[in-house]
């Protein structure tokens, strides 16, 4: 077995809670590596560039949270760490800079408002996401929440979940619209219709197999399924407990369900599925999804009439405690205290009537937090990047929100742009299903080592789902501004990026001779 095989027979993950609090007793230096391992499935990260701080990642299902919710997690990040939050591409928060002493309070502190932490790391089922106006767009087939949450209590606490081979990514939505990657899971449930009988069945198509990282983007394969939503969790369940009795436990690069699928193919593992559910499952539907892709940013009118959902552009995910308490307070003012958090790392203020809108729209928060960005800024996405996550490559935060800035000033981009950051292969900002998608990594130069970008270009997700193609390697962080600025010069153009990204290969060929790549420590 592999060491996170070993410690995993050793001792459940779940049942590592009073090695967690020993470790807030005795201090990080008394943390060994087991126990590195198995804060994760309480959503506690040791950050080994940052020793002495770490970080906490907290289940949101489907990106619904209430104000007190949100004022819980800015108040732990206010009280016990540096103040700030990261919203992620899972519709989740992370905290970070607080110490190990502080966690069983912040645990605490946030379960005292039903928030959980627990298996949002490691060989676990992650934040199962869905769509941000789920039971409120007027873009949905069906509102898909209930089954994320009936899942959600399904898997967490769960001791028949918390051993699987390798991570596992859920999201069902019923939105026509497109905004929750669905092609990047391993277990994605889009809206379909089926007729039977002459009867119109509305529910799921279900797709299997999806992945960014562990060698790179896998579209979700549909698996000719259609599901009601009564029995939606279940299948879910099913699904994963598959990929635990059968999904590879060796080279943990090789681990995810889309090699299982590759070893068996779609017709045995359908009919494994079949078994294990008691019955034959019905053929897929009619996909009910468009070509449009929303990222629920502005001004929408929802199902009821006369209200309004507003989402707010948070710049590259991080958000200040202040900011949360006071999208809290507009929340409970404007709004029916909650909030919701979307794939794209921004922050939706729901349920605003039409009579209040014009005043919501000047409060002050919405001149930081704006509903309107401006192009390059709005469709920019970052993971954390180097120096917070053990992962990362090369720094991302930064970069990303000062090359936005510069594309927004050069007012080229008439028309919205995706442009994904990723600090390293795992791929968590998404960078290869987007118009530009930027690779971290680190080469050495003339015997220096310096953070690289790898440059990928017109990829997609929704109907169609293609991998981008990587057009530049190892471009120095000191030249890749100037690079992503070309490249959206060009897609605000309607000119082809791989021709372009090509073209800026060739004129940055000269010092290819003198990097070599640096594998990750």
């Amino acid at each position: 077995m592999n060491k996170f095989e070993e410690v995993k027979a050793a001792k459940d993950g779940l049942d590592a809670w009073p090695d967690v609090e020993r470790c807030a007793r005795e201090g990080w230096e008394s943390i060994r590596d087991e126990d590195k391992i198995r804060m994760k499935w309480f959503g506690i990260f040791f950050r080994r560039h940052i020793p002495g701080f770490f970080m906490l990642r907290i289940r949101i299902p489907n990106g619904i949270a209430t104000s007190a919710q949100v004022r819980a997690v800015a108040s732990v990040a206010s009280d016990f760490a540096r103040g700030e939050v990261d919203l992620t591409t899972r519709q989740q928060f992370q905290v970070r800079w607080y110490r190990i002493e502080s966690a069983p309070a912040m645990l605490e502190r946030l379960a005292a408002v039903d928030i959980d932490t627990r298996q949002t790391g490691m060989d676990n089922i992650r934040n199962v996401m869905g769509c941000p106006l789920a039971g409120i767009t007027t873009h949905e087939l069906l509102d898909a929440s209930p089954v994320v949450r009936a899942f959600t209590q399904r898997i967490v606490g769960n001791q028949e979940f918390s051993n699987l081979p390798r991570k596992f990514n859920v999201t069902i939505t019923g939105c026509v619209d497109n905004c929750v990657h669905l092609e990047t899971q391993d277990i994605g449930m889009g809206p379909a219709v089926r007729m039977e009988d002459g009867t119109v069945r509305v529910g799921f198509n279900v797709y299997v197999g999806g992945k960014n990282g562990s060698g790179g983007f896998t579209p979700a394969q549909p698996l000719d399924v259609f599901v009601e939503p009564g029995e939606a969790a279940e299948l879910a369940a099913q699904i994963a407990l598959l990929f635990r009795d059968h999904g590879s436990r060796e080279a943990r690069a090789r681990v995810r369900l889309a090699f299982l699928l590759e070893a068996w193919g779609l017709g045995r593992f359908r009919s494994a599925l079949e078994e294990r559910m008691g019955r034959s499952l019905a053929h897929a539907g009619r996909d009910a999804r468009g070509a449009y892709h929303a990222d629920h940013v502005g001004i929408a009118p929802e199902r009821e009439t006369g209200v309004y959902s507003v989402g707010l552009s948070v710049p590259i995910g991080r958000i200040t405690t202040a900011q949360m308490m006071m999208a809290a307070d507009l929340a409970d003012a404007y709004g029916r205290e909650e909030l919701r958090m979307t794939p794209g790392q921004n922050l939706i203020l729901p349920h605003v009537p039409d009579s209040k809108l014009p005043a919501l729209l000047n409060e002050p928060l919405l001149d930081e937090l704006r509903p309107d960005p401006k192009p390059a800024l709005r469709g920019s996405v970052s993971c954390t990047g180097l120096g917070t996550c053990d992962l990362a490559l090369a720094e991302t935060k930064g970069i990303s929100s000062e090359v936005a800035q510069r594309v927004d000033r050069a007012g080229r981009l008439g028309r919205p742009i995706s442009i994904s950051w990723s600090g390293c292969p795992a791929g968590c900002a998404n960078h290869q299903v987007s118009d530009i998608g930027l690779e971290g990594g680190r080469a050495r130069v003339n015997g220096e080592v310096i953070e690289v970008y790898d440059v990928f270009v017109g990829g997609r997700a929704g109907i169609g789902a293609r991998a981008g193609v990587k057009v530049l390697e190892q471009v120095p962080a000191g030249q890749i501004s100037g690079v992503v600025e070309r490249l959206a010069a060009a897609h605000g153009a309607g000119r082809d990026l791989v021709s372009t990204g090509q073209q800026l290969a060739v004129e940055l060929a000269g010092a290819e001779e003198l990097r070599e790549p640096v594998a990750a420590s």
